[in-house]
C-alpha cells in the first residue's frame, strides 16, 4: 500500500509500505476517511529524523475493520464494523487508562497514532481493538474523522470549560477546531463570537451560526468583544496557537469567566496578580477521552449538526502534495483524504 509521510521542512512523499496485518489484540482498519488536523502542520513545516520521515501520517482515522487479531473480544471489534479510532495507546493497566485518557499514561509514554507510529493517510491502518469508537450509520466517514480529533477536541474543552446555554463563547480561530466549536455551541444553546483574521473563514463562521463575528487584524478584538457582550465574554476558547489570540483570549472575558486553551504553537505570558483580581479560571485542555469521543459522536447525530459542512477540501492520496501545500496557508476549512 501507499502512505504520506513528512520528509520536513514542508515537504513529503508517498511512500510503499506492506500492508498491515493484526498482531494479539489488533485490528487492520480500511480507511475511508483521514483528517487533516492543524497540529500536523507542526511536524510537516519542521526539520524531521529519518525514524519520524518514515512514519505514515493521519491522526484522525475513520473507516471500517477488515481483519481481527488474536485474542480479540472487543464488541466493536468485529469485520465490518463502522469505526472511529481514539488515537492514543498506553500500557492500558494504569488508573489514566482505564479512565479512557490513554494519553495521559502514567506508567509509560503514550503512543500517538500519525506520530509515533503509522497513521491513517493510508487505504490500511494496523491499531488496538481497546481503542475502536463505534461509528453510527446516521453520521458519515468525514464526520467521523473530525470527531476524532478536531471536533473532539473543542468537545474535550467544552467538557472541562463547563459550557452551557448561558454562556456568550468568544472563539479565537475559525479553523477546523474553532468551527467546529462553533457549531458545538451554539447546539447547547450559547450565543457565540468567531474570531480570526481571515475576513474568509469569518463569512463562513457567519454562516454556521456566529452570532457576531470580529476580525483581529487590526489589534482590536478585546474592545471589540467587550462591547458586543456589554463587558466581556463569559467564556472564551482559544484553537488557533497564535501568541496574539491566546493573549486576547485571556483579556476578553469578563470576571469569574473561564478561558479554554487548545491551539499549540505558542507560548503566553500573563500576569498572576491580574488574573487573581478577575477570578479567572484558566483551562488547558488535550483532546478528549475515549467516552468523550463517543459522546461527541452521540450528541452531533443527537442535535443533528452537519459537522460535513466544515469541510472544504476532499483530497485523495495522489493529491497529497496540493493538499498540505493548501493547508499550509490556513486560511481555508477542514481537509481529509478519502479513500
Amino acid at each position: 500500500m501507499r502512505g504520506i509521510v513528512f520528509l520536513g521542512d514542508s515537504k513529503l512523499d508517498v511512500a510503499t509500505f506492506p500492508d498491515p496485518t493484526p498482531g494479539p489484540g489488533e485490528v487492520v482498519l480500511e480507511i475511508k476517511a483521514s483528517g487533516m488536523c492543524g497540529s500536523d502542520l507542526h511536524f510537516y513545516r519542521s526539520s524531521l529524523t529519518p525514524e519520524q520521515a518514515s512514519v505514515i501520517r493521519g491522526h484522525e482515522p475513520c473507516g471500517i475493520v477488515v481483519a481481527v487479531g488474536p485474542g480479540v473480544t472487543d464488541p466493536n471489534a468485529v469485520v465490518g464494523a463502522r469505526v472511529m479510532q481514539h488515537h492514543y495507546q498506553g500500557c492500558s493497566g494504569c488508573s489514566d487508562c482505564h479512565s479512557g485518557w490513554p494519553q495521559m499514561c502514567s506508567t509509560q509514554r503514550p503512543v500517538v497514532y500519525g506520530t509515533d507510529v503509522h497513521g491513517a493517510h493510508a487505504p490500511y491502518m494496523v491499531v488496538p481493538a481497546n481503542t475502536l469508537v463505534p461509528l453510527d450509520e446516521r453520521l458519515s466517514f468525514e464526520a467521523g474523522a473530525a470527531i476524532s480529533c478536531g471536533t473532539g477536541t473543542a468537545w474535550g474543552a467544552f467538557d472541562r470549560m463547563e459550557l452551557s446555554g448561558r454562556d456568550t463563547l468568544a472563539v479565537f480561530g475559525q479553523g477546523p477546531v474553532g468551527l467546529s466549536a462553533l457549531l458545538l455551541a451554539k447546539a447547547q444553546g450559547a450565543r457565540v463570537l468567531a474570531i480570526d483574521i481571515d475576513d474568509s473563514r469569518l463569512a463562513v463562521a457567519k454562516q454556521m451560526g456566529a452570532d457576531f463575528v470580529v476580525n483581529s487584524r487590526d489589534g482590536n478584538a478585546v474592545e471589540a468583544i467587550k462591547d458586543l457582550t456589554g463587558g466581556g465574554a463569559t467564556k472564551a476558547l482559544e484553537t488557533s496557537g497564535a501568541k496574539a489570540a491566546g493573549d486576547d483570549a485571556l483579556r476578553c472575558v469578563r470576571p469569574w469567566g473561564t478561558v479554554g486553551l487548545v491551539g499549540l504553537g505558542s507560548d503566553l505570558t500573563f500576569s498572576l496578580s491580574e488574573l487573581l483580581r478577575r477570578q479567572l479560571k484558566i483551562v488547558p485542555s488535550w483532546t478528549m477521552s475515549i467516552q468523550a469521543q463517543k459522546a461527541c459522536a452521540d450528541f452531533v447525530i443527537e442535535r443533528g449538526i452537519d459537522l460535513d459542512a466544515t469541510f472544504s477540501d476532499r483530497w485523495s492520496i495522489d493529491q497529497a502534495e496540493e493538499a498540505y501545500a493548501n493547508f499550509n496557508k490556513q486560511s481555508g476549512g477542514k481537509g481529509v483524504f478519502l479513500f
